[in-house]
């Protein structure tokens, strides 16, 4: 049998309505009435029907008379009510100035700091996004297997983004732009006129996919022609006074990469907008890749990587599937058996700057992980500062109590008072935002300097709305706990003056400032532990000596390195000269193909692999441990090498000295054994490590006597003019450089400091307020014990009990989590430091001592004061 439908109901919303709009001493009898037009319907006409005339007859009812709080008598225009909050609010603002100005102070110190880490964030998220086909724009890499682990690097060979353009229809066109290690930097002329340049090899359609806007030129014929070139704007007006003029203008390029000169007669076929500041690409002048091969002719072979490829993909690409199917495509297009270890694939370019980090093959860290921590840092601030306002806010109930119990009294509802208190806060949070922009205006400059940035406030839409959610997020997050706190007082207890603080009450006040005191100590752990590890990077011994030792390029020359060599160690003040092939603190040198167990297997493994000449080993310090350095009294060549420690271990060889090791169908022998040292970064091991002898490096280090650095680099200078004329002299000093490899840590470091002295300070002003409030709301308390014959001490010790024992518990709690912290960042240092107990107990004694000095001194004002003046109304 088939079961019956129950019986028809009213529809569910529009009772659900009436019930909600309709006051209550009339909602029985006309419900019931509704009840009754239903039936009746439902008997006339369908179900469908008789919903619908239900629908309607409700809506007919709402007339003012019969609703809730809408009689002409009760109603109040929003506007007036805007505008009497913000009396209320003025008013109790002058009332109690101490707390205004606390909470002034502190949400303005707080968002100002959120102000210049969100300008700080935004610019590093918009990094190489300016490009139109930022979404399209993919850059080829590659992860290499070692032995060991996975080596992933964005250097190609040229010849890979024709191929790729043509044998894969996911993409839509390929640029290539020369490595970073072959980059071309040299000097522009034009009658007589020199122009520094830092150069960029490109091919012919870079202009036409990427968006670096022509001034002069057309997009499709600029690099046409191998011996056109592209100027910047800032070149450009240097040079010829303006774009327009440039135009045409024949110049004679000389540029060096890797240690060589060359020279190369151009045209000026357009000129480009400067990049802009968030471009990864800084460049003076753009030349045809061609000129690149030209140089060096293995620029364009398969088995050179002096390119970076980018490619442009179709819309609807599939990443994940596009990388699967070119994995193995640089072996199988360039046939090469050692090229079998690389796989390539892609990755956005826009994201490149931020994720570009990779560890064993996998994507991991980057600047990144410095986004994600200003972000939380600035956070934790804004979060500190809200909660120095909900604490003193529910602190002073007490003053608000009467208020809120009369308006309940006649009619208010609560959520009239939580629109009252939210109103408060916001336009707390309104002054406190105008009050951070004017700081962020005066601090912007040297924030530009600490971060090297040039941050600018623009107005944008999405800048305005992103800055009007800071706000009212503040303003909602500050005034939220005491809105939600004040509005639930019961108005008859409150009238008959039976309220008082409940237990819960003041633990969810303490709890907000442990939370306080426990972001500010693993900010300070943060601070210490970053601050540690950059002493140690500075002082740690790198295997070889970088102080009082300078390096320079060298520029256009006929003439071998060794004259210019020779005449520079006769100047007074020269310890020694000597002469490599790019930076000792690069790390990029390398090179595989060596055999010394004479199997297949040998030649996969790629060396750290520095080319220098004569006494550069003695020049910088380095310790040899067995055998000699190259010498000219052996005339030793090419077919000498000399090793590191971790290359005779991953060789196992008993006696290195004299042993020789296949390279292809050629013999090297192992003339030295040096110890080991750094060869690039601290963030990696030391890796095994072949010298190779080159004698023609142009990258020159000179070891300077201590205390003659002025005069001596005044005289190098002069000698440098008269080997090369027109070439600016450019040096510095190897521990400059070597501190230039952590300018992100160092950044890192100096942010975090300052933040974490904010963060302190707003904590203790939080503090401060509170301390201050309670003491008055104790005064009659400390009058009867100072007469009952307590001491000065004995009070402030027990006012200054329980904010010690908050300070207390937020450490125990802040210790572990920042323990935990700072291990995760530390592990990202192949050699770092031990994080050891004091550490953490600087931390918590720093913490404790500025807690108790803001709690002591406001507390010991509280116990002189006189006994007469606090019973004097009793």
């Amino acid at each position: 049998m088939k079961e019956q439908p129950p019986d028809p109901r009213p529809p569910q919303w529009p009772l659900s309505f009436m019930r909600w709009a309709i006051r209550e001493d009339y909602l029985e009898e006309i419900e019931g009435d509704m009840e009754e037009v239903f039936q009746d319907n439902l008997e006339r006409y369908s179900l469908k029907k008789t919903k619908r005339l239900y629908t309607v007859e409700t809506l007919k009812l709402l007339r003012p008379a019969i609703l809730k709080h809408f009689n002409p008598q009760s109603f109040v225009p929003p506007t007036a009510m805007f505008r009497h909050n913000l009396l209320i609010s003025y008013r109790g603002f002058l009332r109690n100035k101490t707390s205004f100005l606390i909470n002034l102070i502190g949400l303005s110190t707080g968002l100002a700091c959120t102000l210049l880490i969100y300008l700080w964030v935004a610019d590093e998220l918009s990094v190489d996004s300016f490009h139109e086909i930022d979404p399209q724009l993919y850059q080829v890499k590659l992860h290499i297997q070692k032995e060991e682990n996975i080596q992933t690097e964005d250097d190609t060979p040229a010849l890979l983004a024709q191929a790729m353009a043509e044998e894969m229809p996911e993409v839509e066109a390929a640029v290539v732009i020369n490595a970073d290690f072959c980059k071309p930097e040299g000097i522009l002329s034009h009658e007589g006129q020199i122009q520094a340049s830092n150069g960029l090899f490109a091919s012919s359609n870079f202009f036409e996919q990427l968006s670096y806007p022509l001034i002069e030129g057309n997009t499709a014929y600029v690099l046409s022609d191998k011996r056109n070139i592209v100027l910047s704007e800032d070149i450009a007006i240097k040079m010829f006074l303006s774009a327009e003029k440039a135009m045409g203008k024949t110049l004679t390029w000389k540029f060096q990469f890797d240690g060589e000169t060359f020279e190369e007669i151009v045209q000026v076929a357009g000129v480009y907008e400067d990049p802009p500041d968030n471009a990864s690409l800084q460049f003076d002048a753009v030349a045809h890749f061609d000129l690149l091969i030209k140089a060096d002719r293995w620029a364009g072979h398969w088995s050179g990587s002096y390119a970076k490829t980018l490619l442009v993909l179709k819309k609807d690409t599939d990443i994940q599937t596009f990388n699967d199917k070119i994995g193995d495509f640089l072996f199988t297009s360039s046939q090469l058996p050692w090229r079998k270890n690389s796989k390539v694939f892609v990755q956005q370019y826009s994201q490149q700057y931020l994720h570009g980090t990779y560890e064993n093959g996998v994507q991991l860290g980057g600047r990144i992980v410095y986004v994600r921590l200003f972000s939380i840092v600035a956070l934790f601030i804004l979060l500190i500062a809200c909660i120095n306002f909900m604490n003193l806010s529910t602190a002073q109930a007490s003053t608000k109590m009467k208020e809120i119990g009369v308006k309940k009294a006649i009619g208010a509802s609560r959520r009239e008072l939580i629109w009252q208190f939210l109103s408060e806060s916001m336009l707390m949070a309104v002054l406190s935002f105008f009050l951070a922009f004017c700081l962020v205006l005066l601090i912007l400059p040297h924030f530009n300097e600490l971060t090297d940035k040039s941050i600018r406030l623009v107005f944008e839409p999405n800048v305005l709305i992103s800055l009007a959610g800071i706000v009212l997020f503040t303003g909602f997050v500050a005034g939220s706990y005491p809105a939600f706190y004040l509005s639930g007082f019961d108005p008859i207890s409150v009238l008959k003056g039976r309220r008082s603080s409940s237990a819960g009450e003041q633990w969810i006040r303490q709890g907000l400032v442990i939370f306080q005191f426990t972001l500010s100590v693993i900010l300070i752990v943060g601070v210490l532990v970053v601050k540690q590890q950059m002493t140690y990077i500075q002082t740690k011994h790198l295997g070889f000596q970088r102080d009082h030792v300078i390096s320079f390029l060298m520029g256009n020359s006929n003439k071998a390195p060794a004259l210019f060599l020779r005449e520079l160690k006769q100047i007074p003040g020269v310890v020694l000269a000597s002469n490599m092939n790019g930076n000792i603190l690069s790390g990029y040198d390398n090179q595989s193909g060596y055999s010394w167990r004479g199997e297949e297997a040998d030649k996969k493994f790629r060396f750290q692999a520095p080319r220098i000449g004569y006494d550069v080993i003695e020049t910088l310090g380095m310790e040899m441990l067995e055998g000699r350095s190259f010498s000219r009294e052996f005339n030793d060549g090419t077919s000498h090498i000399i090793i590191n420690e971790t290359a005779l271990q991953l060789m196992q060889l008993d006696n290195p000295i004299g042993t020789t090791i296949g390279y292809g169908s050629e013999t090297r022998e192992i003339i030295g054994l040096v110890k080991d040292f750094h060869y690039g970064s601290i963030h990696r091991q030391v890796e095994p490590l072949i010298f190779r002898f080159r004698n023609g490096g142009r990258d020159i280090l000179v070891n300077i006597q201590a205390g003659t650095e002025k005069a001596t680099i005044s005289q190098i200078e002069d000698l440098y003019e008269t080997f090369h004329p027109g070439f600016p002299f450019s040096f510095s000093f190897l521990d400059q450089e070597y501190q230039q490899l952590y300018e992100a840590e160092e950044r890192v470091a100096a942010l975090s400091g300052y933040f974490a002295i904010l963060a302190i300070l707003i904590s203790c002003l939080g503090l401060f307020g509170l301390t201050a409030f309670m003491a008055e709301r104790r005064s009659k308390e400390i009058g009867i014990r100072k007469i009952l014959g307590a001491s000065i001490w004995g009070i402030t010790r027990m006012l200054s009990l329980s904010f010690t024992k908050m300070v207390l518990l937020a450490i125990l709690i802040a210790l572990p989590i920042g323990y935990l912290i700072a291990n995760r960042w530390l592990e990202s240092f192949a050699y770092r430091i031990e994080l050891h107990w004091w550490l953490f107990m600087i931390a918590a004694v720093t913490a404790l001592l500025i807690a108790w000095l803001t709690v002591g001194f406001q507390t010991y004002r509280a116990a002189r004061i006189d006994p007469v003046l606090c019973l004097r109304d009793e």
